[in-house]
């Protein structure tokens, strides 16, 4: 089969797409023809070794999938040959081929594209552990989005309008901000401009955001909280921005905020009740039309780079997706 190896970590243009044997099952497995596969930020990290944590060399990168059952021995999980799913799985998804235990799947919903369910469930999946099981949002709260163009941004944005919240979303360019009134804000606001406190503050009617949801990091996300509402909720959900914030402990205690961290990695082990609870919740939202998932360029397997490549830009739109298959 073809994948995207790793051998070395390095920048993008450094990994190349090989020809590879298939992967071998074991008991309890199932294989899957990758259709498309999803590419986030983490993904990107962990090609050049700048994860967290550090996937053992070589490996295949790619976590978020969609395509069809080839094998599955015994019918783990139900799962049977033919069968269209999508799936997340710490590493291998940029590949014709997968191996993964059932867990690792949920069932695609009739008329659903693979590019679709390629860029669905990291993003929304995020989004919706972050603003209901994490802040508790409510409908009728003042919703501010960081970064609101980008993978996670647009599925906060589509998510908090479908939990009654008021999104006010904040993007750095024109088209940015255009991009994500089209997908449901209320309001728009352009975070490069000294003075865009004093914007969310008119929005708000002075009241502040109750909830802020925060891929970027930096110290845009120092200045989000400083004009957070009275026990407001500031979701850490990464550092795209390149840089960890420090916050002064002063803030939390004057505002009466919490910070509350967002690490989707961990809530299949911690909350497997929750993300099964979320999922279904989710692909329901998607089988009636209600949520319509934001897919951002797709690209063939041969220009696997340019999707990194794009994706890492401030120019990237929604998420960049790769077709593993014609």
């Amino acid at each position: 089969m073809k994948a995207v190896v790793v051998e070395q970590f390095a920048p993008i243009d450094q990994i190349e797409l090989k020809e590879i044997p298939s992967p071998r099952m074991e008991p309890g497995q199932l294989r899957i023809r990758v259709e498309a596969a999803g590419i986030g930020f983490v993904d990107g990290l962990k090609i050049e070794g700048r994860y967290q944590t550090k996937d053992s060399l070589p490996f295949i990168p790619g976590t978020e999938f969609a395509g069809v059952v080839e094998e599955a021995p015994g019918a783990p999980g139900g799962y049977q040959p033919g069968m269209r799913v999508m799936g997340m799985t710490r590493s291998g998804a940029l590949a014709e081929e997968i191996v993964v235990r059932p867990e690792a799947l949920h069932p695609l919903p009739d008329g659903v594209a693979a590019e679709v369910a390629a860029s669905f469930r990291a993003n929304y999946l995020t989004a919706l552990y972050a603003l209901s099981a994490r802040a508790a949002i409510v409908a009728g709260e003042q919703l501010l989005v960081l970064g609101a163009a980008g993978g996670t941004g647009i599925a906060a944005v589509q998510i908090g309008k479908l939990l009654g919240a008021r999104v006010i979303a904040a993007a750095s360019t024109p088209e940015k901000r255009e991009f994500a009134q089209t997908h449901g804000a209320d309001a728009v606001i352009d975070y490069t401009r000294t003075d865009w406190r004093d914007t969310l503050k008119e929005l708000t009617g002075g009241h502040g955001a109750d909830v802020i949801f925060d891929p970027v990091g930096g110290e845009i996300s120092v200045q989000a909280f400083r004009s957070i509402a009275w026990r407001g909720r500031h979701l850490v959900v990464g550092f795209a921005g390149g840089t960890i914030p420090a916050l002064p402990f002063n803030l939390p205690l004057l505002k009466g905020g919490a910070l509350l961290g967002v690490d989707l990695a961990q809530i299949p082990t911690r909350e497997p009740d929750v993300q099964t609870r979320l999922m279904s919740e989710l692909t329901c939202w998607l089988a009636e039309g209600r949520l319509k998932p934001v897919v951002g360029r797709v690209f063939s397997f041969d220009d696997f780079r340019e999707a990194f490549r794009t994706m890492q830009t401030r120019g990237a739109l929604g998420k960049m997706v790769v077709r593993t298959s014609k």
